[in-house]
């Protein structure tokens, strides 16, 4: 059978099926929605969560839970939120009227506190092993503060600041301040330079550059951090004066050649860069100008008078009294400078400052005071005096009075036992009996 084909293109073929969408509910749009609410009784939960907040909002006031919160905040963190670290050191020692605004309007609708407590600050003193400077650090940290210490140790000791170790709020970096340092502080007591003609002396250039290159970056420290800066001058800017006594106004008769211009100079200019970054960058400066002190902790063998005549009298050596013996000096025991620099620190003038006892001594008669607490049989021996050596060095303290309410309290003949019970200490190793213990 043979196969054909067969054309039925004239046949019609039968429709087929097309796709077509389903037509749209109605109510599509708002009846999903009810459908995922009522299921599951998430509607049940819904309607919990809003029955819960609104007894919340009904019974407890919600202004005074703020108020207290806001309170803790500024009364825990800081009394003084909104002041910056160029103005901090004020906050623990002033109740300013911008700080009881602040409270009142703070605890409004809550409790008023009852007083301000003392925020500690974190001060870092340079020299602080030093003689002044570890006398300093001991009131710092009585008070409260956290205090870094920057020495070299070049006439420091650690044994002048080893009873602060096993505490948190001290820290001892050993560095020269001619090197540029990073902390963070509220204050600056810059005491870093070698202040006895011997050590000075021992190497002048170093000296110069510790006065001016120390005393730079300890400036510029305080210009980025905002810092309060005092300096620690000396008498020796008076030179050997020719005004007696020496006021601050006095600008001094010095040798800018001498063997002591490393340090008298130096001095003078470190007084000058103080002021310069004052007046031009508004760095907040003190100026402290010290004159001789004596106490516990100075150097056995630091060639001033006074330690060298209790040293001389305790050995059984002569006393040595260079020149005529009638050269004048004015003593003031070291708690009496810290007690200065410390209102100086905290008040409100730049100074300069003359800090010092206006009590006047010649050395024959500071010979004869050693003589009393020591060996009455001590034997004076005279010699050459020295180059440069100033004749009179008496303060006129009368700024300090009007300006710091400071004047010095403790006498020669009542300090000078106290640092005596120290030398006999560390030069014997044991106290004497009729000495006065420190």
């Amino acid at each position: 059978m043979g196969s054909e084909l067969i054309f039925r293109g004239h046949e019609s073929q039968p429709p087929t099926d097309a796709y077509s969408p389903k037509p749209r509910k109605p109510w599509a749009s708002v009846s999903r929605p009810i459908n995922y609410i009522l299921r599951d009784q998430r509607l049940l939960f819904v309607l919990i969560g809003i029955a819960l907040a609104s007894l919340v909002f009904a019974f407890v006031p919600s202004s005074p839970a703020h108020v207290s919160m806001a309170t803790s905040r500024f009364t825990d963190l800081d009394p003084i939120p909104t002041l910056n670290a160029r103005s901090a050191h004020r906050a623990p020692y002033e109740s300013s009227a911008l700080v009881t605004a602040m409270r009142n309007s703070v605890n409004s609708g809550g409790k008023v506190p009852l007083g301000l407590k003392r925020k500690g600050l974190r001060i870092v003193v340079t020299g602080g092993a030093g003689f002044v400077g570890s006398h300093l650090v001991d009131r710092l940290i009585g008070r409260g503060d956290s205090v870094i210490v920057v020495d070299n140790f070049f006439t420091g000791r650690k044994e002048n600041v080893m009873h602060h170790f096993s505490n948190p709020r001290f820290e001892l970096i050993r560095h020269d301040v001619v090197e540029p340092l990073l902390l963070e502080v509220d204050q600056i007591y810059h005491l870093a330079c070698p202040a006895s003609p011997v050590h000075y002396k021992f190497n002048p250039v170093k000296t110069i550059k510790t006065n001016v290159v120390g005393t730079l970056n300890m400036l510029g420290l305080a210009k980025r951090l905002g810092a309060r800066f005092l300096l620690t001058s000396t008498s020796e800017v008076y030179g050997d004066p020719l005004q007696h006594p020496q006021v601050e106004t006095y600008w001094g008769n010095v040798n800018p050649i001498g063997v002591r211009s490393c340090y008298d100079e130096g001095k003078r200019t470190a007084e000058t860069l103080t002021m310069d970054y004052h007046r031009g960058a508004n760095v907040e400066v003190r100026i402290a100008r010290i004159f001789n002190t004596y106490g516990p902790r100075m150097c056995i063998d630091d060639g001033r008078v006074v330690s060298n005549f209790v040293a001389q009298a305790l050995r059984k050596e002569p006393l040595t009294v260079y020149g005529d013996g009638k050269q004048t000096r004015s003593f003031q025991y070291v708690s009496d400078l810290v007690e200065g620099l410390i209102r100086l620190m905290e008040g409100e003038h730049v100074g300069p400052f003359n800090l010092g006892n206006p009590g006047e001594f010649t050395m024959l008669e500071l010979a004869q005071v050693v003589q009393e607490t020591i060996d009455p049989n001590a034997r004076i021996e005279f010699r050459p005096n020295t180059e440069d050596d100033p004749h009179k060095r008496k303060p006129d303290i009368t700024k300090a009075k009007e300006q710091l309410g400071w004047e010095p309290t403790v006498p020669l003949r009542k300090g000078l036992p106290l640092m005596v019970s120290d030398f006999r200490t560390r030069i014997f190793g044991d106290h004497k009996d009729g000495v006065v213990s420190a």
